[in-house]
């Protein structure tokens, strides 16, 4: 009976009537290719880029960080394939957790929820310590800056005085503030999400053409780094350079391309899904890598390695402009600022999108109702963003960026896997499923997404398996105690 359990399914065609009936099928057809690639870029271009590509240079990769991102990138587009696949079976506003709970069954269902957790909320606490980063360099502009202990974790150490952080204040702050204004309830329009997206891409550029004629040939010799091995300040070593550092690398920068399968949540939007869901999704992607491969090239030519281990390690587009750009300290100023902007945003997101992830799982009874009770004035779950709060400022104010920020990368690369094998399961199990668009060259595009991401996840190294492996018991062991006997499946 309990094997039965773990694999039952949502019906599809119950699905698709039950979101009719709310009215959310009632959305307007209006999105065509470029809207939906503008939607992937202004999703994906966020902390990973300004934040994560320095520590890959640093610590993984040294200047073939760019190699990183062309291999990130490819695991991307086969899991991006399949996403477009899901999202034309069941062309309703969600994510992985419905695809797979219509799909493959509750259990798997329930893992992918929990993972995104990794996503989403890890996500957002390693987006708010970025925002913290920055945020002082802002201060220090007028003069100002928040104390090393209130604005980095217990678990690391200023350079050469030994003081050593206590909790990152700033990191909770925003959190907080975000967080209220969710539950207040919030409605961006296109406009101001199109002038985010302008306004993102328009750094990345600035730093690559400007940044051109600042590159040192010397920084970017050897290319690819002898294989030996770094240890990071929290006493973590790490494979550094060769085949390996650059596999480490592409996980740790992979957190700059999460956001891409936002745009499956489109997909009912979607002018003509069959065409338009792949050019949105791989057009964003492809986008976005040109951009990343050319942005950590210029950074890795203008500064060295060294600095983004030592006095650049916070804040590292700053830093280089500063120290390396003479004549554009202007431009140093104008990126903070617009960072932070754009940070705030992909906060936001990250938070939104996790209490709607555990939302649909309450209202699923696999967690408890807390998660779905909504806010009797502003009708939003307001508990469930009250909760998160807690625990995202418990990472982001304790935690240091490079544990939660691969925290995140291993969460949602176990989870592409998931989705990779899971369109390959349902292609053989449910062939006579509707299907706007098909993934290519099945099952080679599948397996290829599970090898690429499977490889990056084996380049972060023991101690990110572990805390992987440690999150999913964890969330095995709630399922087995709470959700599998609340199920509304259960019930029906």
């Amino acid at each position: 009976m309990v094997a039965g359990a773990l694999f039952r399914t949502k019906s599809i065609d119950g699905l698709m009537a039950e979101v009719s009936g709310s009215g959310e099928l009632t959305l307007k057809r209006t999105l065509g290719p470029a809207s939906l690639v503008a939607l992937g870029i202004g999703a994906i271009i966020g902390a990973g880029l300004f934040v994560r590509t320095a520590a890959a240079i640093a610590e993984r990769a040294g200047p073939s960080v760019t190699l990183a991102f062309l291999v990130a990138g490819l695991g991307c587009a086969f899991a991006g394939l399949c996403y477009a696949e899901f999202a034309s079976m069941i062309p309703i506003a969600g994510s992985a957790y419905t695809y797979s709970y219509a799909t493959m069954g509750e259990l798997v269902a329930w893992i992918i929820g929990w993972d995104l957790c990794l996503e989403y909320a890890v996500g957002a606490a390693t987006v708010a310590i970025a925002w913290s980063e920055y945020f002082n360099r802002i201060l220090e502009y007028f003069g100002m800056h928040v104390p090393y202990e209130w604005c980095h974790s217990p678990l690391e150490v200023m350079e050469g005085t030994g003081v050593h952080g206590i909790v990152n204040i700033p990191a909770v702050v925003i959190l907080f503030i975000l967080t209220a204004l969710l539950i207040r309830g919030m409605q961006e329009s296109a406009f101001v999400n199109t002038l985010i997206v302008i306004t993102k891409v328009a750094i990345v550029l600035m730093v690559i053409t400007i940044g051109w004629g600042f590159m040192i040939p010397a920084n970017h010799t050897p290319y690819i780094p002898a294989a030996t091995t770094f240890t990071t300040g929290q006493g973590v070593t790490h494979p550094y350079g060769g085949i390996m550092g650059i596999l480490g690398a592409a996980g740790v920068v992979f957190f700059a391309f999460i956001g891409f399968d936002a745009v499956s949540t489109a997909a009912q939007e979607a002018r003509n899904p069959k065409r338009d869901m792949p050019i949105g999704i791989l057009g964003s992607l492809v986008v976005c890598t040109i951009l990343y491969v050319l942005f950590s090239h210029v950074l890795s030519g203008v500064a060295t390695v060294e600095d983004f281990r030592t006095a650049g390690k916070e804040a590292s587009v700053a830093f280089a402009i500063t120290k390396y750009m003479t004549g554009y300290g202007w431009m140093a100023n104008f990126v903070t600022v617009a960072i932070l902007a754009g940070f705030s945003s992909v906060i936001l997101v990250m938070l939104m999108g996790q209490s709607r992830v555990f939302f649909s799982m309450s209202h699923d009874g696999l967690v408890p109702k807390i998660f779905s009770d909504v806010h009797p004035k502003f009708q939003t779950p307001w508990k469930s963003n009250m909760l998160f709060f807690v625990f995202t400022a418990a990472f982001a104010g304790f935690l240091p960026e490079s544990i939660v920020g691969e925290m995140t990368s291993i969460g949602t690369l176990f989870a592409f896997m998931l989705v990779c094998a899971g369109v390959w399961i349902m292609r053989v199990r449910r062939p006579e499923i509707v299907r706007s668009f098909k993934v290519p060259a099945l099952p080679i595009v599948a397996v290829l997404g599970i090898v690429v991401c499977g490889a990056m996840i084996y380049g972060l190294g023991w101690t990110n398996w572990l805390r992987l492996g440690v999150w999913l018991v964890i969330g095995l062991v709630f399922y087995f105690t709470y959700g599998i006997n609340r199920s509304r499946l259960k019930a029906a």
